[in-house]
């Protein structure tokens, strides 16, 4: 009787909600409390991009404040892993670069759009025990955050296509030996995804 009424339960609820749905918001969950990493993006436009649209992604020379040093050009290359997913013609910069000359670099190129980026702030928390040895700092103990600007830019007319900012902070099953840059990948493929449209 009781494998009966197991049996009916599991159907009465499979009925309601698929395993993937249940597993999704799951993890959402788990996000939102801070065991998992979590991102939020905020954009200034709904636009979408042609699937075929090439882009030519460069990031700026700015180094975020604090004592987190990520690598120079590690936004446009954790940008690019995402991107090539969702757009087959993607291009990026080898090395840091301004605004100008991005676009220089881009139209010479020959690319539709430019994504500019920039590792705004990196905040790089004592998350094991040799970086507690050096640091001696108990305060310093916790979740690494970042915040990633980007900029969607129109090379042809320099329009200013989209705007977002990305806000990211680590999760405590993650917190070993992890670093700000470590965040980026997820949000960064999430981003590229919306502007092809396709949801998650």
């Amino acid at each position: 009787m009781k494998v009966f009424s197991l049996i009916v339960a599991a159907l009465v609820l499979s009925g309601c909600m698929k395993v993937s749905d249940m597993a999704e918001g799951t993890r959402h969950q788990l996000r939102d409390a801070g065991i998992l990493d979590h991102s939020e993006t905020v954009r200034s436009a709904s636009w979408r991009l042609q699937p075929d649209s090439f882009i030519y992604i460069a990031q700026g020379h700015f180094v975020p404040p604090g004592n987190a040093y990520p690598r120079p050009n590690v936004v446009a290359e954790e940008a690019f892993k995402g991107f090539v997913e969702y757009f087959p013609l993607v291009r990026r910069a080898p090395d840091p670069a301004g605004l100008d000359e991005a676009l220089n670099q881009a139209a010479a190129a020959g690319a539709h759009y430019l994504l500019y980026t920039r590792f705004a702030a990196a905040d790089d928390r004592i998350g094991s025990f040799d970086e507690l040895d050096d640091q001696r700092a108990l305060d310093r103990l916790g979740v690494d955050t970042s915040v990633v600007q980007l900029m969607l830019i129109e090379t042809g007319s320099r329009y200013l296509v989209d705007t977002a900012r990305i806000r990211s902070r680590g999760g405590l099953l993650n917190i070993y030996d992890a670093t700000p840059q470590l965040l980026l990948g997820p949000p960064l493929r999430d981003y590229a995804r919306r502007l092809t449209g396709l949801s998650r």
